[in-house]
């Protein structure tokens, strides 16, 4: 029979033990995240309600704080919509553009992205937008960009001008059915709305060149022409008084535009 190993005199010999801080998730975390999950999956279908508060207790076994602490993360992300009333309850609901749009714009105006930034970002995408809404146009998204060329010829005010303006960028992305993209440009184009100084640079040479050059580019996604369509919407920035400003095509491009 083998010998056990002699223990010295002063005791077993002791190894420093050392842990780091454990993070354990808080509870209405560990639920919050098993609900999106069921949720982004597909197993809790739009409009659907969830059980009641006090049903989501008895079987998760956590208190009513945790249960509603859940569902206030879960609405702050856009997945759960709560209603009020006889019919009340924490319906399913699955964001969208205008979702990733607001999440887009908190980005923005968090990290306070500079006005160049925008326009440089717009610059780069809306020629691939304007390329995808002359491949995948509808009769309905034609209707949009038409409509939104519209206000624009018309004799309103600056800010109905402005929101016209913002109305077609969208429009074209839209007309190109990548939901990523509309949400992008919906937020982009807001966002330099909101930015940029435009009191003393829209005037009525700047209206018409702008919507003779949102003509051509209409024009374009109308007759399904990818190429021409990009090839308009390619806008260098514009500056007036050494300020750059909201990038509207310039008079010599539209003058080009509408003769190619």
């Amino acid at each position: 029979m083998a010998a056990e190993p002699a223990i010295p005199e002063s005791g077993p010999r002791r190894h420093a033990v050392r842990l780091t801080p454990l993070r354990v998730p808080k509870s209405s975390d560990v639920l919050a995240d098993e609900l999106r999950e069921r949720i982004l999956c597909g197993d809790f279908p739009e409009g659907t309600a969830l059980p009641p508060e006090r049903e989501l207790v008895k079987q998760t076994r956590m208190s009513r704080a945790t249960v509603r602490e859940a569902l206030r993360i879960l609405e702050v992300q856009g997945l759960v919509r709560v209603r009020t009333g006889r019919a009340g309850g924490a319906y399913v609901y699955r964001p969208g553009q205008d979702s990733m749009a607001d999440s887009v714009s908190l980005l923005i105006r968090a990290r306070q992205i500079r006005i160049p930034a925008l326009l440089e970002t717009r610059e780069a995408i809306e020629p691939f937008c304007a390329q995808l809404a002359a491949k995948h146009r509808t009769d309905e998204d034609l209707g949009r960009l038409e409509a939104a060329n519209a206000a624009m010829a018309a004799d309103g005010t600056l800010e109905e001008f402005l929101q016209a303006n913002v109305d077609w960028h969208v429009a074209v992305a839209a007309a190109g059915h990548n939901e990523l993209l509309t949400g992008f440009m919906l937020a982009l184009s807001r966002s330099i709305y909101a930015s940029t100084d435009t009191q003393g640079f829209v005037d009525d040479d700047v209206r018409r060149t702008t919507l003779r050059a949102h003509r051509a580019v209409t024009k374009a996604i109308r007759a399904k022409d990818p190429d021409a369509a990009s090839r308009r919407m390619k806008t260098p920035p514009r500056e007036r008084d050494g300020r750059r400003v909201t990038p509207y095509l310039l008079p010599h491009q539209a003058a080009q535009q509408s003769s190619g």
